[in-house]
Parts: C-alpha cells; structure tokens; sequence
C-alpha cells in the first residue's frame, strides 16, 4: 500500500472510514495504487482508472473516462456542468458502499477494460461553445485580457464561458466578467486556488488547508 495514501487517510477528520472501504473494494480488482493530485489514484499499466475523494456532504470514487461507461446502474454524476470526461459515483456512509460493492467492482472492471482497447473520450474545443457578445467587447476593449483569456487551458476556457452564460440578462453578464477579469489576468481558472500558498498554481495542490486549519 502506498504510503503517502496511508498518511491521507489517517489525516481525514471525515470519510476516513468510508474511503478506507473504496480503497479496499479497488486493490481487490488489481489496480496499483498512487497518490496523485493529492488524492489516493488507481492505475492500470500507468494509465489512470479512478481517483477517490472527499467533499463535505459526501464522498466519491471518480472514474476518469466516465463517460465512456454504459452506467447500467444509472449512478454516475457529471461533477461539475464543464467535466466531459470522469464521472462520479457518490456515496454518503459505509454501509451505502458496503452494499454496493459488487456493483462499483462491475463498473471498475469496465473502465479497466476501456482503458486496455484504448477508447479514447472527444472531448469538446473551445470554439464548440457559445461566447458571449459581452466578453467579445470586452476582448475589443482590453486585447491584453483577451490574450490572457486564450492563454488558460481549454478547460479553464470553457469553464468560464459555461458561466458568462448562464444568466439570461446581459448586465449580470458583465458583471461575471468585471468579477473574474483580474483572475484571468492571473492565470486562474473559475474553480482554481487562489490562497497563495499552492506550489502547484494555478493548480490547487491542498495548501488552503493550512489556513482552514488555523482558524
């Protein structure tokens, strides 16, 4: 078992005993075991198969191509409205994984087996997505923001034009993007860690908990 795995595990205030059954129920496939991204990962001939983690209301084994899954159960969740590849299966106490055991081995099976084939997930551009008029002008007015802009990753694209877009009415448009301007002038993404203390920026790599840990 992988030691930095250990050490998270018996660091968690929440989910150690829920998490500690989906490790166990994943080793039991064959997987090897990692720490990558700060959560416990699980690997089959180096490529990633699913990741497990926790959140406040529950916990979650996260398989990385997801999507390719058929889900007969009907029990995988899109994470976030701009995940296109993982998916979760989420659970909420031990007894709940307990009983699903034969289950979520099914379905790490079946991601094991779409990672031997090689399928691959296609994934949607930037340009498959609406943009907003007002970020357009905002772009005509600031060029040095539009280049910061379309310097992110195209997930990080995505995610922000996902959220210019949501509201109907053009004012709260633009104060999403008045809002996030100088954090894409930083490099930063809708969901990355801006506490400073990443080493991993605009990655998040965990460091915020130091400071949830003080107060």
């Amino acid at each position: 078992m992988n030691q930095e795995v250990n050490e998270y595990l018996n660091g968690l205030k929440k989910w150690q005993d829920e998490l500690t059954k989906l490790r166990e129920i994943i080793l039991d496939c064959g997987l090897k075991e990692d720490f990558k991204w700060m959560h416990p990962c699980y690997t089959s001939n180096g490529k990633n198969i699913v990741l497990i983690h926790e959140f406040k209301d529950y916990c979650a084994i996260l398989f990385h191509k997801g999507v390719l899954l058929k889900d007969s159960e009907n029990i995988l969740i899109q994470q976030a409205e701009n995940t296109q590849s993982a998916r979760q299966i989420r659970f909420t106490d031990t007894p709940e994984i307990t009983e699903q055991k034969l289950i979520i081995k099914q379905y790490i099976e079946e991601a094991i087996a779409i990672e031997k084939l090689g399928l691959k997930v296609k994934k949607k551009k930037t340009s498959d997505f609406e943009m907003p008029k007002e970020l357009e002008q905002k772009f005509t007015e600031n060029p040095k923001f539009e280049k910061a802009f379309k310097s992110l990753t195209e997930g990080r694209q995505i995610g922000y034009l996902l959220y210019f877009n949501k509201p109907k009415q053009s004012k709260t448009k633009i104060l999403r993007i008045e809002k996030n301007t100088q954090r894409i002038m930083d490099g930063y993404g809708l969901n990355d860690c801006v506490c400073g203390l990443s080493k991993r920026k605009p990655n998040c790599d965990g460091s915020h908990k130091q400071l949830e840990e003080a107060e």
